[in-house]
């Protein structure tokens, strides 16, 4: 792979900027160990807590439509202690900087997770304040709370921290500048949109929870506005995230000022979408000479004579 995909976010360096999402293919090392051998740039894991939890029952998760599904998993997950052995794990088979995404029992149980966590060698830390199906899903409605687990959880560790932030929300812009000011080293957005699906016979929700997260196509041009919205406004990198299918969707994350993306629907498809995608990019610089791909970088910004556009008055 060429160097035109490489960057950094916090002194990590990726080769390219497809990441997995979290959620997705994240617990088992098995297939964190195949996407990673498969060329993906990151890995982000399955959120962990402080103890074992299952979840909501089946059915939870559906798809809906094409590439569009709803999933009200309810953060289900092994507990931080099954999982350090996996962490390991994982970090020593593979070279892909590895992200471990936490929740716990308050700003300090989130910083004990993500201790936990670095001690067992992950690279960053994603805290997970925006699950829309779960207790964690008013955090990153406030700018107090998301300023006050932003910053319990980064002064517990060492390495870098991104936080990711809900789209259920009127303005994110203030809530994305209070985890900036916190110290968050990056911005992930977007977490799934609050939606409901209902069976046409009985009217019963297909989800057994209900209300649950959208996810896939439908989101990301939801994504796409809310890394636009956000990128005037802050200094640190954005990581895109929601329907990144193909190589013309991380541009459009790119162009709206991404550095990077996270996949996580587009894996029903398999594994080999990462070469489709990272090859995609490398021809379109190529073709078009430029050296690399954050040169691109908040692009859409530029076109002051669209931004600036009034609508007209009727005559």
């Amino acid at each position: 792979m060429s160097k035109k995909l490489e960057f950094e976010i916090a002194g990590i360096k990726f080769p390219n900027p497809t990441i997995l999402a979290s959620g997705i293919l994240g617990v088992a090392p098995s297939s964190m160990i195949r996407l990673s051998k498969a060329g993906i740039g990151g890995m982000t894991t399955k959120t962990v807590g402080p103890r074992p939890r299952i979840g909501y029952s089946n059915p939870s998760i559906i798809e809906i439509d094409d590439g569009t599904y709803l999933n009200s998993v309810g953060l289900a997950n092994p507990g931080i202690e099954a999982f350090i052995p996996e962490i390991q794990e994982i970090k020593h088979t593979v070279s892909s900087p590895l992200i471990v995404s936490v929740f716990g029992d308050g700003p300090e149980g989130f910083a004990e997770i993500a201790k936990k966590a670095e001690q067992a060698g992950c690279d960053a830390i994603e805290i997970n304040i925006s699950c829309p199906h779960a207790e964690v899903a008013s955090i990153s409605l406030s700018v107090k709370l998301t300023k006050e687990f932003t910053r319990t959880v980064k002064e517990a560790v060492n390495i870098p921290v991104f936080a990711k932030l809900t789209p259920n929300i009127a303005d994110i812009v203030p809530i994305a500048k209070a985890a900036e000011e916190a110290g968050a080293d990056a911005i992930v957005v977007i977490n799934t949109v609050r939606a409901l699906a209902l069976d046409y016979k009985t009217g019963r929700p297909l989800l057994s929870h209900g209300v649950g997260g959208l996810s896939g196509k439908a989101v990301r041009p939801i994504g796409v506005r809310v890394v636009y919205e956000i990128f005037p406004h802050i200094k640190i990198p954005i990581i895109g995230c929601g329907g990144v299918y193909t190589w013309k969707d991380v541009l459009e994350y790119v162009y709206a000022g991404a550095t990077a993306v996270q996949i996580g629907s587009a894996f029903a498809e398999g594994s080999d979408i990462i070469n489709s995608i990272t090859s995609g990019l490398e021809n379109f610089l190529e073709e078009n000479q430029i050296n690399n791909l954050q040169e691109l970088r908040g692009k859409a910004h530029t076109f002051k004579d669209q931004l600036e556009a009034k609508p007209k008055e009727c005559q």
